[in-house]
């Protein structure tokens, strides 16, 4: 979750937390009350095709549940907002069908030529790769119906002004998703320090004029946060 920073997701098992830490060092968080908790690079696909795409994380992290739960209809815009490599693609894609599209958007080059590789293997001929900048996700304006931000919120710097950005890009009742990891220790995940807590968040997005519309309890370790604009 690269993104905006959108940043990469960092769905780590305990051996490749030791992996991530010695990639952090020398990476001091920026001092902001609401900017990224961890910096790195993301630009060594295969390193992070084996921790995103691992496949011991389907056990946690539910994926086709969680697309469920978003009740994702046929023809919908649905954004992933900090693609990675594209572990969400194509569950998303046969949620919104051939008539909707899923924005894989990340603001790493590498990884976006990994996610466009990876929809031509798996044919998903609806997902559309998108090169964010850090501070813009690049989408169409007022053209999405869901942003999906899993394991990434943690990597965006000026959050709340990031996340009052979104709203231009959303359909009327377009909702944006949170998931990440519980600010605690758990099996999975970065460690504590680089984490939000879940209260955190609700006050970033009240602050940003959100609301909490929705908060499935489906995942083990990751909160699930549903958001919409105030009107």
């Amino acid at each position: 979750m690269t993104p905006p920073p959108v940043m990469k997701r960092h769905p780590l098992t305990a051996a490749t937390t030791a992996v991530l830490l010695a990639a952090l060092v020398g990476c001091a968080p920026h001092p902001g009350l609401h900017d990224a908790t961890a910096r790195h690079s993301f630009a060594d696909v295969a390193h992070w095709s084996a921790v995103f795409d691992d496949p011991g994380r389907d056990v946690w992290q539910k994926p086709q549940a969680v697309v469920d739960a978003l009740a994702i209809k046929p023809g919908m815009n649905v954004a992933d907002l900090g693609a990675g490599t594209g572990y969400f693609s194509r569950y998303l894609s046969v949620a919104v069908g051939p008539s909707g599209t899923v924005f894989a958007v990340d603001p790493e080059l590498n990884l976006v030529a990994q996610l466009r590789k990876r929809a031509e293997q798996e044919h998903t001929a609806n997902v559309v790769p998108v090169l964010a900048s850090l501070d813009n996700p690049r989408l169409p304006a007022r053209d999405v119906d869901l942003i999906l931000i899993v394991d990434t919120l943690h990597h965006i710097d000026d959050r709340i002004t990031y996340l009052r950005r979104l709203e231009r890009f959303l359909h009327p009742h377009g909702r944006v998703v949170v998931i990440d990891f519980k600010k605690e220790e758990i099996p999975v995940g970065p460690p504590p320090a680089h984490k939000l807590a879940r209260t955190d968040v609700l006050g970033e997005f009240d602050s940003a004029g959100y609301r909490l519309v929705g908060e499935p309890q489906i995942l083990p370790y990751q909160y699930f946060l549903i958001f919409q604009a105030e009107e």
